[in-house]
């Protein structure tokens, strides 16, 4: 269990403008039993610790099945009877054993309730073995529309892959899936067609050929991992590999791709150790070198799945050749392998208990686009990049959702979260302390699960200011502050409006060309000045805008 103390990537296409302003009714938003049972920690999975998996499956590309078995290992925190294992429609638990014996299961929509017989004393190590088979979900535009993508590359041979953050793991295997409680490691067994290669998580532990001419590959994962960063890429892979010098000595780097792109893949995928660099100087070590770092390609465009972070973007730098800035930064880069590596940290290594708190993984990560442009081209080029990204807020709903029943908040969590950090570090105004903070989390949260407020409470902690309020400003309102001033009868006054109550934010101005810093809260303030001190700028790197109300 990646202990909890106390949550795609999916890389997000902007292209929208700022529209509504003001708070969203959450209430509003109606959520059934099966969003409690699938977001919630229930009674029948908060009494057991997870362990350990072994997944165990094949894969059939013709009938587009999956069939197999998980082993789930657990330790008894409080004695129950009642197991909760989720496996969602159309696939099928057939059946579930303990010691030897059969289970009895009932099942309700998503989650299957299994009565234990075995006595379950606090503190001991126990098994299930759940057995299942079934079509799964079919992936209709991955990783957006998750389940599993069943696609063939240009030479007519099968390629697949599974994608699933959000819609959850269950889409395609049975397991306790809720992210608070994270498997410390498992065995992904992946049995395929003889002429094909599963790549998953962790390390290539052994192939096995079959008698019928498939084969069976075997990967350990020996780091706690999320149920949705577990994934099968099955394809006509071809293999290349390079060790990265790392802060922590010797990392393996493997890259699997399509037989015919090889050519290209080595050419693109240099920019793999120039990220490794980057973060590991912002971010502190990669989080797993135990189980290597993989680049996978697969039918759709990437996600951060655990050391097998998945690859489709083309062979082109940007967003599938796009900037999404609009600055000419973007396309200094691969975006997929930049963001989705970003992952690493900010998602793998750090991840949200509850969904409702993916701003940790998509508001870092995004910022994490920045901060790699930061540290081969400039500081200027960064912020120029995530100012540029600001065309992709909507304001349409809060970045953070509801708890409880796997709700995420708006899509704003990718640019505006990202806004909101650059900010915070104007306002802190130390580089060294910023990347300590940074470095500081994924030290201080190493493996683990968090809520937001842990999140928020170690950067106030850290910097010594209270970002309470621009927190809630940010991530719970769809409003962005005005800077509202007026010269008036020799004094220049100011104050923030369409904000949350005592919105305290400080902020970075040139007054009459001349910078200084304000400290305005939601009551008016004034200075005294000359009637010619009229010109006011906030500075660009504050995501806020300004009105003049007497002209």
């Amino acid at each position: 269990m990646k202990k909890y103390l106390g949550g795609v990537c999916i890389a997000f296409l902007f292209g929208f403008t700022a529209n509504a302003q003001g708070l969203l009714n959450k209430s509003e938003t109606t959520f059934t039993h099966q969003d409690t049972l699938r977001g919630s920690i229930t009674k029948e999975r908060a009494w057991w610790d997870l362990k350990y998996y072994h997944l165990d499956v094949k894969v059939s590309p013709k009938e587009r099945t999956i069939s197999g078995s998980n082993t789930i290992r657990y330790t008894v925190l409080t004695p129950y009877d009642k197991m909760q294992i989720d496996l969602q429609e159309p696939m099928q638990i057939t059946k579930v054993t303990q010691g030897g014996k059969e289970l009895q299961f009932k099942r309700d929509g998503n989650a299957f309730f299994i009565t234990l017989t075995e006595k379950q004393k606090i503190g001991d190590t126990k098994e299930v073995v759940v057995s299942f088979t079934g079509k799964p979900r079919e992936a209709v535009k991955a990783p957006w529309d998750g389940g599993i993508s069943w696609k063939k590359d240009k030479n007519g041979k099968d390629f697949i892959a599974s994608s699933c953050q959000g819609l959850g793991a269950s889409v395609w295997w049975p397991n306790k899936d809720h992210m608070y409680d994270e498997v410390e490691n498992m065995m992904i067994s992946v049995n395929v067609p003889g002429d094909l290669t599963d790549v998953s998580n962790g390390r290539l532990k052994s192939v096995k050929k079959e008698k019928d001419g498939t084969k069976t590959f075997n990967w350990y994962v020996s780091n706690p991992i999320n149920n949705y960063g577990v994934n099968i890429n099955i394809g006509d892979y071809v293999n290349f590999s390079e060790v990265y010098k790392g802060e922590k000595g010797d990392l393996d780097c493997n890259y699997y791709v399509l037989r015919d792109n090889l050519a290209l893949a080595k050419e693109q995928f240099k920019d793999v150790p120039k990220m490794l660099k980057a973060f590991e100087n912002w971010f502190g070590p990669y989080p797993f070198y135990e189980d290597s770092y993989k680049l996978v390609e697969v039918p759709y465009l990437g996600m951060e799945h655990q050391s097998s972070v998945t690859y489709g973007n083309g062979y082109k730098n940007g967003y599938l050749g796009r900037d999404l800035s609009g600055t000419g930064w973007g396309l200094k880069f691969d975006f997929i392998i930049i963001h989705e590596s970003g992952h690493e940290w900010f998602a793998n290594n750090i991840t949200y208990k509850d969904i409702a708190d993916m701003w940790i993984h998509e508001s870092f990560t995004n910022y994490s686009e920045s901060l790699f442009l930061e540290y081969y081209y400039g500081k200027d080029a960064a912020a120029e990049y995530v100012i540029g990204c600001r065309k992709g807020i909507q304001n349409d709903k809060p970045i953070i959702g509801n708890y409880d029943v796997n709700n995420e908040g708006s899509g704003d969590m990718y640019p505006k979260g990202a806004n909101m950090l650059h900010m915070m570090r104007q306002i802190i105004n130390d580089d060294a302390k910023w990347k300590s903070i940074l470095r500081g989390l994924n030290k201080t949260f190493y493996h683990q699960t968090v809520t937001s407020k842990q999140i928020e409470d170690y950067i106030n902690t850290q910097s010594g200011i209270n970002f309470n309020r621009v927190y809630a400003q940010y991530l719970t309102t769809t409003k962005i502050p005005v800077f509202e001033y007026m010269f008036k009868n020799g004094t220049f006054g100011y104050h923030w409006t369409n904000c949350v109550s005592k919105f305290d934010m400080p902020v970075r101005v040139k007054l009459n060309g001349v910078e200084t810093w304000l400290k305005p809260t939601t009551e008016w303030q004034s200075e005294k000045t000359t009637d010619e001190s009229r010109k006011v700028e906030v500075d660009k790197d504050f995501y806020v805008t300004t009105s003049n109300i007497i002209e």
